[in-house]
């Protein structure tokens, strides 16, 4: 898998926008298009607040990078993730399939703008191959037969009525794109539940992904994120675990 930086953060590292990019398999794109600027700061601060009777003034003044870190691991050692909620992080997404991003709005605390399939015409529309069917010639060419049917029905369909209602015929290996927001505790969330062994392989590509951009840019907030068995040494799920605990735990 191929990671680049497209962009330079400002001279301080400070920047409102940035262009941290993963490039993925699949055809994957993430890109990390904006944030808080100087998030770690920012949740430091905001967890200095809760033990502090300082006024505001002086609350933002001296505290060096090194203090906001050890209040950063103070409260993630605690688990008073509540000053997190002050840093957040937009991504623009490409090359994923609306089995995803089905998957995707389930985080409730976010927010989605995803390119419509009732303005935006899917003739000839691009798709996600999962790798069990890209690795097996005979399912992929069953696979690719079909999208090639559905392709030219829809293309008929989109003449005959409107697109809103052409798309009714479209797979959920249709390509999308999104653009979405969360903040940092709600991205811990996201990423405990999708970096799991058992995660649907898309969408934890996506979190990988994902974690790849914000470590750039808030390599204390997210140093210690990572599946459940990883970060807290137990599985919750059960009957249907993986079995990847039983290595963690020796």
């Amino acid at each position: 898998m191929d990671y680049y930086d497209i962009t330079g953060l400002s001279e301080h590292g400070k920047s409102r926008r940035v262009a941290s990019c993963a490039k993925r398999r699949y055809g994957m794109k993430v890109r990390l298009i904006s944030y808080t600027p100087d998030p770690e700061m920012t949740v430091a601060i905001a967890a200095r607040r809760c033990y502090s009777a300082l006024g505001s003034c002086e609350l933002t003044c001296g505290l060096s990078p090194e203090e906001a870190k050890k209040l950063i691991n103070t409260i993630l050692e605690a688990g008073h993730l509540s000053p997190a909620e002050h840093a957040s992080f937009t991504f623009a997404m490409e090359g994923v399939s609306r089995s995803l991003s089905h998957q995707l709005v389930r985080h409730r605390i976010a927010s989605y703008s995803q390119q419509s399939q009732r303005y935006v015409s899917e003739s000839g529309f691009e798709y996600v191959v999962p790798p069990s069917i890209a690795g097996n010639p005979k399912a992929l060419g069953l696979f690719e037969k079909r999208i090639e049917e559905i392709r030219e029905t829809y293309s008929k369909l989109a003449e005959m009525v409107p697109k809103e209602d052409a798309r009714y015929i479209l797979p959920n290996a249709c390509e999308t794109k999104l653009v979405m927001t969360m903040n940092c505790r709600s991205l811990y969330n996201f990423f405990e539940r999708r970096l799991c062994y058992r995660a649907q392989w898309e969408i934890r590509e996506l979190a990988e992904a994902m974690l790849d951009c914000v470590r750039q840019v808030a390599p204390n907030l997210f140093s210690w994120v990572g599946s459940p068995c990883e970060m807290h040494g137990y599985c919750p799920e059960g009957k249907m675990s993986c079995g990847k605990i039983k290595s963690v735990n020796r």
